[in-house]
C-alpha cells in the first residue's frame, strides 16, 4: 500500500509553498503535514486521491477526526489545511475544481483566556531573588513577557540588536514574519539593564561562541547558547512553582495576563491588538470577555439587588 503522503499527492509541494511563498512557521507546517497525512489515509481507504476527492470525501475526513476525539480547534485546523491544500492544487493546475470551496468550517467555542491576577503576577516576579546571572536573566525574561505580551517564540528569537534600551523599544518578528516594535516599560527596562552587564549576561558568555546565532542572542542558557523555547518554559514554570502557582502558569498565561490587565485599566482595544500582533480584532476581543466576567463577579458580590435573597 503506498505511503499516505505519496510523491504524487502534491502535499510536499504544498508545504514548501507555505514556507517559501506564505512565510508559514515550521510548527504550522508540521501540524499541516500531520493533518494532510491523515486526510490521505482516509482518501486511500475510500479508493480516492487528492486529485479525485470530492466534497463528500472531505466530509468523511471531518467525521473521522471528530470520531477520534479531536478537540474542535484541532478539527477546524485539519479541515482548514485540507481546504488550503485543494486551493493550491487548483492554483497549480493539478485539478480543475476545488471540492472544499463550499464547505463550512466547524465552529469552535470561544474560550475565555485564563489570566493571572495582578497579585499573582507580582508573586511570580517576586519569586526571583538574588543578583546572580540566572536570577538577573529570569527576572528580565519574566518582566519582558508580562510587560510586552509577546509570544514565547518571539521572546527567544530576540537578538541584542533588536533591543533599544535608550528608546525603550524592542523589535520582534511575529507570525507570518511580520515585524512589530513594542514599548519596554520601566520595570522591564530596569531588569534588562541589570541582565545586560558583565555580572549578568557577561557571566554566561562562553570563552568561544558556538555560532553567530548564539553570540547575537539576548537570552543565554548556562552553557552560553541561545535560550530555547523549552528553556524559557522552564524559567516560567520554575518561578511559578516557587510562587506556589505551579501548573497554573505558562508563558502564554503571561501574554493573556498582559492583555487582560491592559484592558482592565482602560487601554484601547486597537492598541492591544497592535501590541499582541493579532491579525484580526476579533482575536483580541476575546480578552474583553474576561473583563466583563470580572465586572459581573464584582457586581454579584457587592450589589444588594444582584441576586435573590433566600
Amino acid at each position: 500500500m503506498p505511503s499516505p503522503v505519496s510523491a504524487e499527492s502534491g502535499v510536499e509541494e504544498f508545504l514548501d509553498w507555505l514556507v517559501l511563498e506564505r512565510g508559514r512557521a515550521p510548527r504550522t507546517c508540521e501540524a499541516y503535514r500531520r493533518d494532510l497525512s491523515g486526510y490521505c489515509e482516509v482518501l486511500g481507504s475510500r479508493n480516492r486521491s487528492p486529485r479525485t476527492a470530492g466534497e463528500e470525501d472531505i466530509a468523511a475526513f471531518l467525521r473521522h477526526e471528530q470520531g477520534r476525539g479531536m478537540s474542535p480547534a484541532s478539527v477546524k485546523r485539519a479541515v482548514t489545511a485540507v481546504r488550503a491544500f485543494h486551493r493550491f492544487l487548483v492554483m497549480e493546475g493539478l485539478r480543475p475544481d476545488d471540492p472544499g470551496s463550499h464547505m463550512e468550517l466547524p465552529t469552535v467555542p470561544k474560550a475565555v483566556p485564563k489570566a493571572l491576577s495582578e497579585a499573582e503576577v507580582e508573586a511570580v516576579l517576586d519569586a526571583v531573588v538574588g543578583a546572580d546571572p540566572v536570577a538577573r536573566r529570569d527576572r528580565a525574561l519574566l518582566e519582558v513577557l508580562y510587560g510586552t505580551g509577546m509570544r514565547i517564540g518571539e521572546l527567544v528569537g530576540m537578538s541584542m540588536a533588536d533591543l533599544d534600551l535608550g528608546g525603550a523599544t524592542v523589535r520582534v518578528l511575529g507570525k507570518g514574519h511580520k515585524e512589530r516594535v513594542l514599548p519596554v516599560g520601566r520595570c522591564a527596562r530596569e531588569a534588562l539593564t541589570a541582565w545586560l552587564v558583565p555580572a549578568g549576561r557577561g557571566e554566561m558568555e562562553p570563552e568561544r561562541w558556538c555560532s553567530q546565532h548564539d553570540h547575537q542572542a539576548l537570552w543565554l542558557n548556562q552553557r552560553g547558547r541561545r535560550l530555547s523555547r523549552q528553556g524559557a518554559w522552564g524559567v516560567v514554570k520554575k518561578r511559578a512553582r516557587q510562587a506556589g502557582l505551579g501548573a497554573k502558569v505558562s508563558p502564554h498565561v503571561f501574554r493573556h495576563s498582559c492583555a487582560t490587565h491592559l484592558l482592565d485599566h482602560g487601554a484601547d482595544i486597537r492598541a492591544v491588538q497592535e501590541l499582541l500582533g493579532h491579525a484580526s480584532i476579533s482575536t483580541t476581543q476575546v480578552y474583553t470577555m474576561v473583563a466583563k466576567e470580572k465586572l459581573w463577579e464584582a457586581y454579584r458580590a457587592a450589589h444588594p439587588r444582584a441576586v435573590l435573597k433566600r
